[in-house]
């Protein structure tokens, strides 16, 4: 599946889709992004079943801002609407499919069920 361009008007709608959705935030002038985008393309026509997207930090600053981006490239991935990864720094072809390995192993009950109880201490006043 070719990697699509995300924007602030379509970002939550994607990212909380059914399913896995990888997000690298980039720019043109990062060294690191250019060279971590072939290998997210790469990924991208190799792992069907994953929506591959992509946010221009310089064209999308407050999208990027709300997300806590700080450091480009910051590859986030989501799995049925909740992020379940974030990390900065471009990432060698065989750790991102690590982690495309990782999300999809993922038990999102389990997930869900710990989202609820963490939930559940905040409005209790617990850290």
């Amino acid at each position: 599946m070719p990697t699509v361009e995300l924007t602030a008007e379509d970002f939550e709608k994607t990212v909380t889709a059914p399913g896995i959705t990888l997000v690298d935030f980039w720019a043109s002038w990062c060294g690191p992004c250019q060279q971590f985008g072939p290998i997210y393309d790469k990924a991208s026509d190799s792992n069907t079943d994953v929506t591959f997207g992509k946010v221009d930090t310089d064209a999308q600053q407050a999208l990027a801002g709300a997300m806590g981006i700080t450091s480009i490239p910051t590859l986030m991935a989501f799995r049925d609407g909740v992020r379940v990864f974030s990390q900065p720094g471009a990432l060698p072809s065989s750790a991102l499919d690590q982690v495309i390995t990782a999300v999809r192993e993922l038990d999102m009950e389990d997930v869900h069920r710990q989202i609820a109880e963490r939930e559940a201490g905040a409005t209790r006043g617990e850290a």
